[in-house]
């Protein structure tokens, strides 16, 4: 099974213009995710961008680098505009985000193990939620599993609802897992996925993965115990600093 991480990386961001080509400790948070996920199970890592500074700077640091539309609405549509541009074919694109300098090639493994499944048509990965306050953060969305580890629901609200406790007793009563934001799809699908249009139950959440599920296409998930630094506004440089001096990376 061939397989292809593509890391979109804008530069207009709305929360945090530029963050791509933020400096962690003597290198950028593109670069940084650039080579975590460079030693993961892949045969291919690639940035795609739609800004000159953040492709220049992925040259300098020896970086594979695709220019993309400006217009695109998600990371999947510029993964797959991405895809199309490469000189060769893929089983699995992996999707990762650009602003998760410490995503671990272990966690990218595990999304590209679920397709190991035959029926396998979209992947993630899900983390168990260890406190109250991960629980209430709407922007930490979480997700409901079935049998077989299928997402059922996606919600920025904690799910599912535990009737007859108050909310700070819910995580005692109930194990709920949050949503990391990795994606892995098979290289088919994803050139559906990009066809559809923008559901309901998308809207209502401002959650993309919805829009899939409302339409009919199954994600599987993956456990993992590992906590990741997403980097959303500057006040999270402050954490991600922390973090690198408590690991000595």
């Amino acid at each position: 099974m061939k397989a292809v991480g593509i890391i979109p990386a804008r530069f207009a961001s709305t929360r945090y213009p530029g963050k791509p080509l933020v400096m962690l400790e003597g290198k950028s948070m593109i670069q940084r995710v650039y080579e975590q996920v460079q030693t993961a199970a892949i045969q291919e890592v690639v940035v795609a961008t739609d800004d000159d500074r953040i492709r220049q700077h992925v040259l300098e640091f020896g970086g594979n680098v695709i220019m993309t539309s400006a217009h695109h609405q998600s990371g999947t549509d510029r993964c797959y505009e991405a895809y199309t541009q490469l000189d060769e074919a893929f089983d699995v694109v992996i999707n990762i985000q650009g602003d998760e300098p410490f995503i671990q090639p272990e966690q990218v493994n595990k999304v590209l193990g679920c397709f190991t499944q035959p029926d396998a048509q979209i992947a993630t990965l899900i983390k168990p939620v260890v406190s109250p306050e991960e629980l209430l953060n709407p922007n930490s969305p979480k997700v409901v599993i079935g049998a077989q580890h299928q997402a059922l629901y996606f919600s920025r609200h904690p799910i599912p609802y535990l009737r007859g406790a108050e909310p700070h007793e819910w995580l005692s009563r109930h194990g709920y897992y949050k949503h990391i934001g990795i994606y892995g799809y098979r290289s088919t699908v994803l050139a559906q996925l990009t066809q559809l249009q923008p559901s309901g139950l998308e809207k209502a959440e401002s959650l993309e993965q919805l829009r899939w599920l409302e339409h009919g296409f199954k994600i599987i998930t993956a456990v993992t115990e590992l906590e990741t630094i997403g980097i959303d506004t500057p006040a999270d440089v402050a954490k991600a600093l922390l973090y690198l001096k408590a690991s000595g990376q």
